[in-house]
């Protein structure tokens, strides 16, 4: 192991630190489920700095961060929905998004080109909003109560988020592919 492998350690742990949260969670510690959430996002700057401020990126760690943040918070949102927590219709949506990009990406690599992935605005907005929905439900699943108005906005602003995220991502992979064409076999 060498110093600039420590990104994508952090990474690796981050993605092992789902399932203590996921069972955390399915088992009413909320608190814990909290606090160990909190630390995975802490992890994710911080792997992120010290990939970017020593030059320590990878192509490995490309993959290994988005698919940490992505399986967290995905599980996240399917067992608060299953515990009726964040509503099914905003479940389903998210993950939904989630297969549509992804799929959209693994088509466009193999069919057109070497995919480069860049978030768009509204796509890094959405994923503040789950994680700030996340944290508000975990919240007021047990240690404080917060105001259903919060919750609300949270869950209508995320909805909204994912709706217009998606389609975006669509337009601009559509319209490129488009222009790209196919590759020849």
């Amino acid at each position: 192991m060498k110093l600039k492998d420590l990104p994508n350690i952090i990474s690796m742990m981050r993605l092992i630190a789902v399932i203590p949260v996921v069972y955390l969670l399915f088992e009413d510690q909320f608190g814990w489920a909290l606090v160990l959430f909190a630390v995975a996002g802490a992890s994710d700057g911080l792997d992120g700095f010290l990939a970017k401020h020593y030059g320590w990126q990878s192509r490995l760690g490309g993959i290994l961060d988005p698919l940490a943040d992505k399986t967290l918070l995905v599980c996240c949102f399917l067992v608060l929905g299953a515990r009726e927590l964040i509503p099914i219709w905003l479940v389903l949506a998210v993950v939904f998004r989630d297969l549509v990009i992804v799929s959209g990406a693994v088509l466009y690599n193999y069919q057109v080109e070497a995919v480069e992935a860049a978030p768009i605005p509204v796509s890094k907005l959405n994923t503040l909003l789950q994680i700030l929905l996340v944290v508000a439900v975990i919240t007021n699943a047990a240690p404080l109560p917060l105001p259903a108005a919060l919750l609300s906005g949270l869950t209508w602003a995320c909805f909204i988020t994912v709706i217009i995220s998606g389609a975006q991502y669509v337009w601009i992979w559509t319209r490129k592919a488009m222009r790209r064409g196919l590759k020849a076999d």
